[in-house]
């Protein structure tokens, strides 16, 4: 029997029935999931499911038979504990996300774990569940929207109009993130964002006035929000009209403030923190339906007048993306370079040209420190990739990130194409997530330091894979005089240990072109180039080998015969050039040495055993790495024998050519090390 059928065999329901039978199916559908997984978050979905039922059925314009339609609405659950009225509503409107995966919820293997993950289940936008980054990821998509159709729509076609909602915690607007990003979106003006804020007043340990009292409609409306207050969440009238207000709203970014209740209908757990985080229980299960008058059985109730009303979402989606296809074909007809260059974009794939335009550097040029490389080959290649968007914390002038001629993205002109975000690392990280999600070539810079003002935002980038682009300069205790505060030490490490997250460190600036061309490629994850403050030599590539080896992540740059044992030098980014120094002098010694530029660990480990062994090969017993920075894992290339010249405190304030005598990043450091090792052998 049809779902159809199915409804119609049952009595007809008014407009109001159908709404309270709507939304308490998806209330029990997350409640059965979360007590079969003995695991979860039932609060939020009871409390916000009536706004849910509303957005998700008048509102937000989708087509579950076609995830990835370019005009749909995004919808960022930045909540992601609540995760179950997401895939709850995933389920009911006919995404392909059966009932066996609901039932797995929170299980190993499952598309349904215990906080969303992009690419599991069709209709999960972006990862969510560390609080605030939905919240930032969301306004990273605004943005992209906003480029996007200032690229493509003409006023004659409107190619994209899609809106980006969310639906947000208390959780999310304590944590800084949300303020910074807040404080971002609302002076962008960005009014394609349309947030709900399940305002319950109760937070995992407890009611939300033990830390959070401060008004918050206030604090967004100073921010340049669009501030709504509704008394009820549950009254669907009410949040139909707030959010079509929201929609109607031409200037501002809109935040929808809604009276909730977390536990909705639970008898003993209803307003309370133990609905938050732990199954109901079984009893409480029984007492929640009996006090909503649902079925005790079966678990895992649809009615069929529900999901009758819930599936018409497939029949409205097709119809959405019809007219749209429709929309393209006019567009294709009047526009035809520009609709090629959609395709492209939808496709993800970038015109060969861009190549061509990668500049190389002779020494002559030099010195040149690599974050200067970095400028020359962001402005050079920018024209020919006009998804590539971005820019700093603040910090233009001091990352060389800004593309020249290519205008400033603000309110009023959304075609710029560089981006202030103001001293906000973590809003930055987070939206150049959410840039990237939406097809983007996106990137943000600031101080490597400052990475860890964004390591949530990295984290989750590389948990997506995606291809999220971080410009990290002022590397290392070389950045001088500001001190130790500012000095990179155990960043380098720390960002090696994360999963599926590229790091290159180029020593001169042709490594750095070659970065660039391998970052751009890059399709496995985020990549976070970090680049010198200081100037360095620019290497005679007649004498070493080829900067394009930096695309393997390791290679030798040069070797000299002569006596035995020999030992071999590896080093990252600046301190090539101390380790140049210090295999010349070997070299005219006699001792047989060789020299390896290892930019990059993670695409060396990607490389074939046999060619990481022709790198690294077993005669050199004594191998000696120099990185300024904690030498934490080298180990795993210089072997029991080897050594590490590195950081083993943090920096001084000093300018960087005594930092280095003081530190030992010199050649007679080097050497003296070197011929230490071998008089040991």
């Amino acid at each position: 029997m049809s779902i159809e059928t199915a409804a119609k065999a049952h009595p007809v329901l008014s407009a109001s029935e159908l709404d309270e039978l709507c939304i308490n199916t998806i209330r029990f559908l997350s409640v059965d999931a979360v007590q079969k997984a003995n695991s979860g978050h039932p609060g939020l979905p009871m409390g916000t499911a009536a706004m849910a039922y509303v957005l998700w059925t008048r509102f937000l314009r989708f087509n579950p038979r076609s995830p990835h339609w370019p005009n749909r609405d995004r919808f960022v659950l930045s909540a992601g504990h609540g995760c179950m009225l997401l895939y709850s509503l995933l389920h009911l409107t006919g995404y392909d996300l059966p009932m066996d995966e609901i039932k797995q919820f929170r299980q190993f293997g499952s598309k349904t774990p215990g906080h969303p993950e992009y690419g599991l289940a069709p209709g999960i936008e972006t990862t969510t569940g560390p609080l605030g980054q939905g919240f930032g990821t969301a306004v990273g998509m605004a943005i992209a929207e906003k480029y996007v159709a200032a690229h493509f729509n003409r006023p004659d076609h409107q190619l994209l109009d899609y809106g980006i909602y969310a639906l947000v915690s208390d959780g999310d607007l304590m944590e800084g993130l949300s303020s910074e990003s807040a404080s971002l979106a609302g002076h962008l003006g960005l009014d394609n964002l349309i947030y709900l804020y399940d305002n319950n007043h109760v937070s995992l340990e407890g009611p939300t006035d033990w830390a959070f009292t401060e008004d918050a409609g206030k604090r967004f409306e100073s921010y340049g929000w669009f501030v709504q207050n509704l008394s009820d969440g549950n009254d669907v009238r009410a949040v139909e009209k707030a959010l079509r207000a929201a929609q109607q709203e031409s200037e501002r970014p809109s935040l929808i403030i809604a009276r909730t209740h977390i536990g909705y209908g639970s008898p003993n757990k209803h307003d309370t923190y133990l609905a938050h985080g732990n199954p109901l229980g079984e009893e409480e299960v029984k007492l929640t339906k009996q006090n909503l008058d649902w079925p005790l059985e079966p678990t895992f109730y649809l009615p069929p007048q529900a999901l009758a009303h819930f599936r018409e979402a497939i029949d409205r989606g097709q119809k959405l993306e019809a007219d749209w296809q429709q929309r393209l074909s006019d567009y294709q007809r009047t526009y035809p370079q520009l609709a090629a260059e959609w395709d492209r974009f939808t496709r993800g794939e970038i015109t060969e040209s861009w190549k061509s335009k990668i500049p190389g550097f002779k020494p002559s040029e030099g010195p040149m420190a690599t974050r200067q490389a970095s400028g020359k080959v962001l402005n050079a290649i920018a024209p020919s990739l006009p998804t590539l968007i971005g820019g700093s914390a603040d910090l233009n002038p001091s990352t060389d990130t800004y593309l020249k001629n290519m205008g400033d993205f603000q309110k009023g002109y959304f075609g710029g194409r560089n981006l202030h975000f103001g001293v906000r690392e973590h809003a930055m990280g987070a939206a150049i997530n959410g840039m990237a999600l939406s097809g983007l070539l996106a990137y943000g810079a600031t101080f490597f330091n400052f990475s860890d003002y964004m390591r949530p935002a990295i984290r989750l980038a590389a948990l997506m894979r995606a291809h999220s682009i971080f410009v990290y300069t002022h590397d290392s205790v070389f950045l001088g005089e500001d001190g130790p505060t500012h000095q990179p030490i155990e960043q380098i490490p720390s960002l090696r240990a994360m999963p599926d997250l590229c790091l290159i460190r180029p020593s001169d600036a042709n490594e750095t072109a070659v970065a660039w061309r391998v970052t751009i490629e890059h399709r496995e994850g985020p990549v976070a180039l970090v680049l010198t403050r200081q100037v360095l030599p620019i290497l005679d590539r007649a004498k070493y080998a080829d900067a394009s080896g930096l695309e393997r992540g390791a290679y030798v740059l040069a070797e000299s015969p002569g006596k035995e044992p020999g030992i071999l030098l590896v080093a990252s980014g600046s301190e090539v050039a101390v380790a140049v120094e210090a295999f010349e002098e070997l070299k005219s010694e006699g001792v047989a040495a060789r020299l390896v530029s290892m930019p990059s660990w993670e695409l060396f480990e990607k490389q074939s055993e046999s060619y990481r062994k022709e790198v690294f090969p077993e005669r050199f017993t004594l191998r000696l790495a120099i990185e300024a920075a904690s030498p934490f894992g080298w180990e795993r290339y210089v072997g029991s024998q080897g050594a590490v010249i590195g950081m083993n405190r943090f920096g001084a304030s000093a300018p960087y050519k005594v930092l280095a005598e003081k530190f030992g990043f010199t050649k007679t450091n080097v050497v003296a090390k070197a011929h230490e090792m071998l008089r040991r052998e």
